[in-house]
This record gives C-alpha cells, structure tokens and sequence, in this order.
C-alpha cells in the first residue's frame, strides 16, 4: 500500500513550506536561484511527480521552473509563500490557458 501513495515535494521559503513536511512532502528550503534550481533538479530526478514551490522562490528561479513547463513525470505548481500571493501563479495559469486555447477567458473587470 505505501507504493501507492502519491510523493510530493515543496520548495521556497522554510517557514513557508514546513506544513508540507508535516504532512509527509519533501521539503527543501531554497534561498537562492542556485538552491531552488537544485532543489528542483534533485526531486525531479528523485521521481517526485508533484513539486509546489512558492512564488518567491519561483520568482528567483524562472528558467529552473520553465524546464519542467513540457515535463510529463513533474508538475511544478506555485503557490503563495507566507506573505502572501503576489499573483505569479494565477499569471502562469492565465499564460497556460491562453498558450492551450488561444484566448484569455480568465480574464476580468474589476
């Protein structure tokens, strides 16, 4: 049954991603661009196929997490770090939509 169980990892801000450690994930604080694109490198390479970074740390380190855009084994999903969501993510999601569909129907007035 443990083979079954789904591997995800974390990596941003420790203060960010320690609640992911207390659930199990794999947890790897990154302050740098050099640490977050290895941190990414190392679980991806580990077969973690779920990876949430915060946006700070993607931030830091596009071109890491742009490698694994077209990667079928990893998904890098970020999420907002302790202060916050500064919208990188909900960005992505937007660029992707438009990228898969040719047309932002996320879009909105305020």
């Amino acid at each position: 049954m443990a083979d079954k169980l789904l591997r995800m990892g974390a990596v941003g801000e420790e203060d960010a991603i320690l609640a992911f450690k207390a659930i199990g994930a794999v947890a790897v604080p990154a302050n740098t661009a050099d640490e977050v694109a290895s941190a990414l490198h190392r679980l991806s390479r580990d077969g973690i196929p779920i990876i949430f970074i915060t946006e700070a740390a993607a931030r830091m380190a596009p071109e890491a997490v742009a490698r694994y855009d077209q990667a079928m084994e990893t998904a890098v999903i970020p999420i907002p770090g302790i202060r916050g969501s500064d919208g990188y993510g909900a960005q992505r999601v937007r660029d992707n939509v438009i990228k898969a569909i040719g047309a932002d129907i996320l879009q909105y007035n305020n």
